[in-house]
């Protein structure tokens, strides 16, 4: 029973991530590097920042929290720096691809990196015991999400190029792939920074919230390399402006803050989530690929929700179902003994 609570918190957080998206659209006369970075400031900094401050002790601080392990904390900050490339271009891969196809390619890079990486490093045999299960889930997540990309491919050769703008303005097929394998890449430092961070979780912190000092340090360091390259654009691009249209502001700010509260929650219920799995367990490593795979399944359903398929043949949706119904069994695989 706690591993179905656990996956359900995890699943909340994750269709909440799906969602973040949504409320950009509704942010008005501003570049993309400008609601990026605003965006960005609540996603990486105001909520995560919030959720840390829940971890901190009675009669601490989260400063104490943070110099218990310095070495540990200064990594968590270097991996989210290179997570922060990962974030960048994630963006940039739903600009070319949309949301569907975008989140589908970078989440599912992602996702096997992400899994994997940390247990190579923590010396895990992925051809022997729980590291084969461990393995053989990840290739079942990916096997996922390559066939939704496959969708994918069948709906671009399908679409006229008239079709192909109407659901997706910038729509680039080669450069949203090679953009969107990159961010993929990329992003899985962001669970090589959780993992760095472990030692964060001091005596007397709540189970719930252990991870979320770490998770903070990590969204800073993304949010330095998005911010340097988001300023260089306003600059390049004479944009600074956009932060001065009285008219539009208040809105863009509230739609910014609910996408980066949105977007903050994948990472808050993956922390809460995984309180209700055994330390050691197969699931407990899994649940990176789980987080992915769910933000993939989700963000399909709203690319169904926003028209994206539309047009499309049966043949195409078929493919696309059949992919979601793999990953909804790489949710479960790792732990079928016990659900």
């Amino acid at each position: 029973m706690e591993v179905i609570i656990g996956l359900i918190i995890i699943a909340i957080g994750s269709f909440c991530q799906s969602s973040s998206y949504v409320p950009i659209n509704k942010v008005k006369e501003w570049s993309w590097e400008s609601f990026w970075l605003t965006q960005g400031i609540f996603a990486w900094i105001v909520f995560p920042l919030l959720g840390a401050m829940l971890a901190v002790p009675a009669g601490s601080s989260l400063g104490a929290i943070l110099t218990v392990d310095t070495a540990a904390t200064a990594k968590a900050l270097f991996y989210g720096i290179l997570w922060g490339v990962g974030g960048l271009t994630f963006g940039l891969s739903m600009r070319y691809l949309g949301v569907a196809l975008g989140q589908s390619i970078s989440l599912g890079t992602c996702a096997g990196f992400g899994t994997l990486f940390p247990a190579i490093f923590a010396g895990t045999d992925l051809f022997h015991g729980q590291g084969l299960i461990l393995l053989i889930g990840v290739c079942i997540t990916l096997a996922g999400i390559a066939v939704i990309g496959y969708a994918g491919s069948l709906r671009a050769k399908n679409m006229t190029d008239e079709e192909k703008k109407a659901a997706i303005k910038d729509f680039a097929l080669t450069k949203g792939l090679l953009v969107a394998l990159l961010a993929g890449v990329m992003s899985a430092c962001f669970a090589l920074g959780l993992d760095a961070g472990k030692p964060l979780s001091v005596a007397g912190v709540n189970p719930l919230f252990e991870t979320l000092p770490a998770t903070f340090m990590v969204t800073l360091g993304g949010f330095i390399t998005n911010a340097v390259y988001c300023l260089y654009q306003n600059a390049k691009n004479k944009t600074f402006g956009d932060y001065r249209k009285s008219g539009v502001l208040i809105n863009n700010i509230m739609f910014c803050a609910l996408a980066g509260i949105l977007w903050y929650c994948q990472f808050f219920g993956l922390g809460l989530g995984k309180s209700f799995f055994a330390p050691d367990s197969v699931i407990m490593a899994f649940s990176w690929c789980i987080l992915m795979a769910l933000n993939v399944l989700f963000s399909n359903v709203w690319g169904i929700l926003l028209k994206e398929w539309k047009g499309c043949n049966t043949k195409t949706i078929t493919v696309l179902t059949l992919g979601l119904l793999i990953l909804i069994f790489s949710l479960v695989f790792p732990n079928l003994d016990k659900i």
